[in-house]
């Protein structure tokens, strides 16, 4: 196992009820700029049990974010936040807000030319605004990491930074709000979860016996779960383990002293922001194609995966990775997800225009743990999910 440092300061308040505490959580004094996205939290109740809650606090609005944020939008909030002097910020919504208002948190204190730098050219955070966040869809992890992905429409690119200071303060988790939910929203949360674990698990052993079995438990429940979440959202028992699996999955534990590959949303971040392909959507297309494409890298893993997750026991090894592939995009298939590039008109001109990207762009010249997905390689994995 790699050597390793684990960073992860954000408290929790979980369960039903719990929005009405961050009154506590929040300095008294403090100038606070909600932001939220396009009004669901105005239907579902969570608008509300905020605004009561925080009733006595100095407080500024800002809806309209979108599902994947934009540089355009969150700029708006910038400007906000330096014009009112607001020292706090507070995500209601899901991982598109929380990762949003991430990135408002280091623009409105970024001291160089254009905050895009933070995720064009890895310019460092050396300051952010505090930030907690209300959660109210399981998927992204946000809540509890400071990781964002941020898209900028002019340029059609899709991007992502992180730094501690980005980590929320406090995040509630509240598992009535799924009951609320589109089933189109579950169904992405439930995939984006389970990809986030493949990245962190599926590399080559470093003998992390622990990070690999917690790694190996939040797949399979998140197969078991997934479905019964999709059939009966007003369960509450299962929609606490989905969040709750959610926020592990991209937590940071799992991933400690253990090398990691984030090629498929290197790639899938690329159709979202040419296709508008919804995030957890495009991470379903291209996983399979990364899987076929990089099994010799990843044999070892794979094997694992086959056996611990899916069962599969018989055949050669070649044989055993070709159903392991199978049942993974048959998991998602059952959810719900169309996993062929053509199933959504998009063909060989977007997949050459990925790889003019990645051959152009710094540090994408050579994905993965091994640093040997090359943008060749990922024009041949794309046009095998056609």
């Amino acid at each position: 196992m790699n050597n390793f440092v684990y960073y992860n300061p954000v408290k929790i308040l979980f369960g039903a009820g719990q929005i009405e505490k961050i009154s506590k959580e929040i300095p008294s004094e403090a100038k606070i700029l909600m932001l939220y996205g396009g009004g669901s939290i105005k239907s579902n109740g969570v608008y509300d049990q905020v605004k009561i809650a925080l009733e006595d606090f100095d407080l500024t609005e800002f809806g309209g974010i979108e599902p994947n944020p934009t540089y355009e939008t969150l700029m708006e909030a910038v400007k906000i936040v330096n014009e009112k002097n607001i020292d706090f910020l507070l995500a209601v919504g899901g991982g598109s807000v929380i990762d949003g208002t991430k990135f408002v948190a280091a623009a409105a204190k970024y001291q160089g030319d254009d905050p895009w730098d933070l995720l064009s050219k890895g310019a460092k955070v050396k300051d952010a605004v505090s930030l907690a966040t209300v959660l109210t869809l399981p998927a992204t992890g946000s809540e509890v990491n400071g990781n964002s992905v941020i898209s900028r429409k002019s340029t059609q690119e899709k991007l992502a930074f992180g730094h501690p200071r980005l980590f929320p303060v406090f995040s509630v988790l509240d598992p009535q709000v799924v009951a609320s939910l589109p089933e189109r929203q579950v169904r992405n949360g439930i995939v984006d979860a389970y990809i986030h674990v493949i990245e962190q698990y599926l590399t080559y052993p470093v003998h992390a016996e622990l990070q690999d079995k917690w790694a190996e438990s939040i797949l399979t429940s998140l197969i078991e779960i997934g479905p019964e979440v999709l059939k009966s959202p007003d369960n509450y028992h299962h929609a606490a383990n989905l969040m709750w699996l959610a926020s592990m999955a991209l937590g940071g534990i799992i991933k400690v002293g253990c090398p990691e590959d984030w090629s498929t949303h290197m790639i899938g971040h690329e159709l979202t922001a040419m296709h508008g392909v919804d995030h957890a959507l495009s991470l379903a297309i291209v996983l399979p194609g990364v899987m076929d494409e990089m099994r010799e890298e990843k044999r070892e893993k794979l094997l694992q995966y086959a056996e611990r997750i899916w069962g599969i026991r018989a055949g050669d090894d070649d044989e055993r990775i070709d159903e392991a592939i199978k049942q993974t995009n048959y998991f998602f298939q059952r959810l719900g997800m169309e996993t062929r590039l053509s199933d959504h008109n998009i063909g060989h001109e977007t997949i050459d225009e990925i790889q003019k990207r990645f051959e152009s762009r710094p540090g994408f010249d050579a994905l993965s743990e091994t640093e040997t997905l090359t943008p060749e390689r990922v024009k041949r994995l794309l046009e095998s999910r056609l």
